[in-house]
């Protein structure tokens, strides 16, 4: 995607210095900063941090942390425990979003049979870049596939201005290039279609304010900041369309977990006969899971994310208490919303109902009932 007229993703190699690079997404809108990853702990880090945040980002990031494992064995042995060690470490670092593991065992499987050190860390890192590349035209398709629902809305509405409403960030920040969420709507954009975003704050660390709003921007795509509890009013006031969101993990029968704050807008589409899309890659399905309420693993961060914001002064960023200092905080990271409540979701392959079944038909050789250990 361009900034300011200039290329940038989210995460690459940088050949000449054999390291990875990423942007430092905490610092946005109000400053780009470029960060390195040298070593294991620093992509922990930045996957615990926040550093890079979205399903598809936090799974290659955890791709290109098992080459820096294999980049920085102890006296350049790079035993088999050793690897499994740093891949389970790395797998820990945040729970609900199942590209982690992905990502990390696509590279692992990979080099585990080669014997030869040099060959175990360029494949690592060859087998990283072509994930990268696999999820951003993954994203593309995404977009090409969600395109056509806009583009039926505008028709409908006379090439009135189709109003979309999302849910925290699932840009191209939140992937490496085009989005999930967002892919359809740079599309539609793209194509020139009359489009308008509203953008909900997203608390308790603001990544529809800081980070879509601040995409969008950069895209010259027409939007609009509320508050997390506009969309309702919204909704019932026929000022919303569609809503499209994002997803960490979706179960095989349809399941989404997705940012705090999701189920709520589900509802309130549903109740309101708005379509509600999720937006995702294959990599962000869990093909063993069927029951999200039972099986998803809900991440609970530092309560200081609810009870201090994030903000910039006259002497730069700064973070502000807002609430009693003594006051407990819970801060779950995500919900899950019912496969019943979903309309559809947009994959790289099409667009399918938020059934098994339909999902399977897409996917079909991830069918269990057609392999023979079964």
């Amino acid at each position: 995607m361009k900034v300011d007229g200039r290329d940038i993703r989210t995460i690459w190699f940088d050949e000449h210095e054999k390291t990875v690079k990423i942007i430092d997404q905490r610092k946005l809108p109000h400053e780009l900063v470029i960060v390195d990853l040298k070593t294991v702990d620093d992509a922990v880090k930045a996957i615990k941090d926040m550093y890079v945040r979205g399903a598809p980002l936090i799974g290659v990031t955890g791709a290109y942390a098992v080459y820096l494992a294999a980049l920085n064995a102890p006296d350049g042995q790079i035993e088999t425990q050793y690897l499994q060690r740093e891949a389970h470490r790395i797998k820990s670092a945040r729970p609900t979003a199942v590209n982690l593991t992905w990502g990390v065992d696509m590279v692992l499987s990979k080099i585990l049979s080669i014997s030869d050190p040099a060959k175990k860390i360029d494949t690592a890192q060859k087998i990283s870049g072509e994930i990268a590349e696999l999820e951003v035209e993954n994203c593309r398709k995404i977009g090409e596939q969600g395109l056509s629902i806009i583009e039926r809305i505008s028709r409908q509405k006379k090439g009135n201005t189709v109003q979309v409403l999302t849910h925290c960030n699932a840009g191209w920040l939140a992937c490496i290039e085009h989005g999930t969420a967002t892919a359809p709507i740079y599309a539609a954009f793209d194509k020139g279609i009359d489009i308008h975003v509203w953008v909900d704050e997203t608390r308790p660390l603001n990544q529809g304010t800081r980070l879509t709003a601040w995409e969008l921007g950069k895209h010259g795509v027409n939007h609009t900041i509320v508050t997390d509890n506009a969309g309702g009013h919204l909704m019932q006031h026929a000022m919303v369309d569609m809503v499209i969101v994002g997803t960490d993990r979706t179960t095989a029968a349809g399941d989404v977990a997705n940012k705090i704050g999701t189920y709520l807008k589900a509802l309130a589409a549903w109740d309101n006969n708005i379509p509600f899309y999720v937006a995702l890659p294959s990599s962000t399905f869990d093909w063993d899971l069927r029951d999200g309420l039972k099986d998803i693993p809900i991440e609970q961060r530092d309560p200081d994310e609810i009870k201090y914001v994030q903000g910039l002064d006259r002497d730069g960023s700064t973070s502000v208490l807002i609430c009693p200092q003594t006051s407990q905080a819970a801060n779950f990271a995500f919900d899950v919303t019912p496969a019943k409540f979903v309309t559809g979701f947009i994959t790289e392959r099409g667009i399918c109902r938020a059934t098994e079944e339909d999902i399977r038909r897409l996917f079909p050789e991830k069918d269990r009932r057609q392999r023979p250990e079964d």
